[in-house]
């Protein structure tokens, strides 16, 4: 496991190698919040090493760096924001999501003690990890919810990822930020507020995407396919046996703290579902907020390739790791 935060840093690797029955290959998923534990439980478990992929988990902060990185060579799939993937996808390059592992927002917009409510945030600072990002995309349009005006009334800051986002907002550097858990208990602890539970606003999100590119598909689409049904095994595994889940969580996250495990669990592993397909209607909502005035707009299954979990749930897979 390694942590890059410069994109520049890892480009020009080879996406994947085969070395007899063994296909060697990184994936890079964006912070430790437990959003994004599905492959560290995968490796943890050694489904992944059935499968005959070697794979590296590295850690580079926010999504648009990731996706720039994909395109640029360096991992052939991610565990990434969709937002930074719609952006990529309708400027016309070949990203596509391929699985998300709930529709449930894990997000909390969480604020400085000072800020009491949403009208104190006027000349404040919003942290955000990258532009494009899911994070960006929460505080637009939590500050919508508000009657607030991006960049206007709330300066958006990108901070290259949640941990240093929540970092700033520690220092007083911002004033919110989106956070998931565990960093939301963290800064709950810390005395900060929470704003909004995106849940409660009763629209569905894609949470926990994997991405990957349309050429990869073509080309590698057995290595996709081993890749997915080891993901799967890793959702259900994260689902059912809490024990071991806490455990990955406690060593990919540097956690010690018991009730940040639990809490981290409870709001992930109880919120995955059985079939990992996007939510149409997620991708709908985006399109509706950030392409209004494109003529023909996107439609919500040009952002998506649902084959592979097609393929598993018809050959009755889903079904046999969930008996």
């Amino acid at each position: 496991m390694r942590t890059i935060t410069l994109v520049i840093f890892i480009i020009g690797a080879v996406p994947a190698k085969t070395f007899g029955a063994t296909t060697s290959m990184r994936f890079l998923y964006p912070s430790f919040a437990g959003t994004w534990a599905v492959p560290w439980i995968a490796k943890e478990a050694g489904y992944l090493n059935a499968e005959g992929l070697d794979v590296e988990l590295i850690r580079v902060g926010g999504s648009t760096r990731m996706v720039a990185a994909l395109l640029g060579g360096s991992a052939p799939l991610i565990h990434a924001g969709a937002p930074a993937a719609f952006a990529a996808s309708a400027a016309g390059s070949d990203v596509v999501i391929i699985a998300a592992i709930g529709n449930i927002s894990p997000f909390r917009l969480m604020a400085r003690p000072e800020i009491k409510q949403p009208g104190d945030l006027k000349g404040k600072k919003a942290g955000i990890t990258t532009f494009g990002s899911t994070s960006d995309q929460m505080v637009r349009l939590a500050l919508k919810h508000f009657g607030l005006e991006p960049n206007k009334d709330v300066a958006i800051l990108p901070m290259g990822g949640q941990p240093e986002a929540f970092a700033a907002m520690q220092s007083g550097a911002v004033h919110i930020v989106p956070m998931s858990h565990p960093l939301y208990l963290s800064a709950l602890k810390l005395g900060m507020r929470e704003l909004i539970k995106f849940a409660d606003l009763g629209f569905e999100d894609i949470n926990g995407s994997v991405i990957t590119t349309r050429s990869f598909l073509a080309q590698q689409r057995d290595t996709a396919l081993r890749f997915m049904r080891a993901f799967v095994r890793g959702m259900h595994r994260y689902r059912t046996d809490k024990e071991f889940s806490k455990r990955v969580l406690a060593k990919y996250g540097k956690i010690t703290d018991n009730e940040l495990l639990e809490g981290t669990w409870q709001e992930n592993a109880l919120q995955l579902v059985k079939m990992p397909r996007p939510s149409l209607k997620a991708i709908q909502i985006f399109i509706d907020s950030n392409y209004r005035d494109k003529v023909p707009a996107p439609k919500p299954e040009n952002f998506v390739d649902n084959s592979l979990v097609d393929q598993l749930e018809r050959s009755g897979f889903i079904d046999s790791v969930y008996k």
